[in-house]
């Protein structure tokens, strides 16, 4: 199991637009712009998938954490940018299994390009970057202590703390680590350049 930590990307960044296919029957929309992922008070954006064991082990605490976003006026996005060719566990239908039996109430979006996680410097899964009301990075990297085949409780507590400060359009205060989890699963001749 690979361990790949996040890049931070650096605070202050303008979110890059973005419109991408939706896999989240339970939300109506098709494709998603980053007009329509916005909420009022902000946005989080996630870059997961199906396979990842990081991901796995804090699935529930996502689909949990993406509805109390939500519900605070902070838009909420999960994107999936693995090539599905060499990993087809991550391939849309099954993109539609997991929103479903999660129960997301967000989209699920898939990154086919890849373009999307580049312009975000994402890289692993999962991923979180999470945007001021004007769309502006306040808080980049992990949920919270929690990885697979550690004791430490899963919370998110990291990402909560944010969320909670932007939606009171206060400033993120708390120290900033970052996520650890599997490589994104770039396409042959499509990696990026952001990794020295």
């Amino acid at each position: 199991m690979a361990r790949t930590p996040s890049t931070m990307l650096e605070l202050g960044t303008q979110a890059p637009a973005f419109e991408l296919q939706n896999f989240n029957a339970n939300v109506a929309e098709k494709s998603v712009n980053i007009d329509d992922a916005r909420g009022p008070q902000g946005m989080l954006v996630m870059f997961i998938c199906n396979h990842c064991p990081f991901v796995i082990h804090v699935a529930d605490e996502i689909a949990r954490l993406g509805h109390d976003a939500k519900s605070h006026g902070i838009g909420v996005v999960a994107i999936m940018p693995n090539d599905v060719i060499t990993h087809p566990d991550d391939a849309p239908s099954h993109m539609t299994e997991l929103a479903e039996k999660l129960g997301f109430t967000f989209p699920y979006l898939y990154d086919e390009t890849q373009e999307v996680a580049k312009a975000y410097k994402a890289a692993c899964t999962p991923d979180f970057f999470l945007f001021d009301r004007d769309l502006k990075l306040v808080y980049r990297g992990q949920l919270d202590d929690a990885r697979p085949g550690n004791d430490e409780p899963i919370t998110g507590r990291d990402l909560r703390d944010a969320l909670h400060a932007v939606a009171q359009g206060a400033p993120v205060e708390i120290s900033q680590k970052p996520s650890i989890g599997c490589n994104i699963k770039w396409k042959a001749g499509n990696e990026p350049d952001y990794f020295g």
